[in-house]
């Protein structure tokens, strides 16, 4: 696959790795394509795991620009009404479940190796 080790600090760090899930989502529009992308990563051994899992919650997060985006073109600049409200109950609730799984990306991933 080539060498990485220019990479080695970005990869090993699972928060670096969450905002890049984020980043990486929002540009693309498709957190689906970003979960394809880090599990190719992950099968190559490219990415660790506790790295990958931190990136597809940030891939969670990322999905939400959706709405905001939808939001900004229905409405003249900020959204408002009902687009605000799910705007707001989707980006809370992804937020909400990524910071609660966070800090426990290292569990998460030892418990998926043993079970996979």
């Amino acid at each position: 696959m080539g060498n990485m080790d220019h990479l080695s600090w970005f990869v090993a760090n699972p928060i670096y790795m969450f905002f890049g899930g984020i980043i990486m989502t929002l540009a693309w529009q498709s957190s689906s394509l970003s979960t394809t992308a880090i599990i190719a990563l992950v099968a190559s051994g490219a990415v660790p795991l506790p790295a990958a899992i931190a990136c597809v919650l940030g891939a969670n997060i990322g999905t939400t620009g959706t709405i905001w985006l939808a939001g900004l073109l229905v409405s003249d600049g900020m959204p408002r009404g009902d687009t605000l409200r799910i705007a707001m109950v989707h980006t809370g609730m992804n937020l909400l479940m990524a910071i609660s799984l966070l800090p426990f990306v290292h569990h998460i991933a030892k418990y998926v190796g043993r079970v996979g």
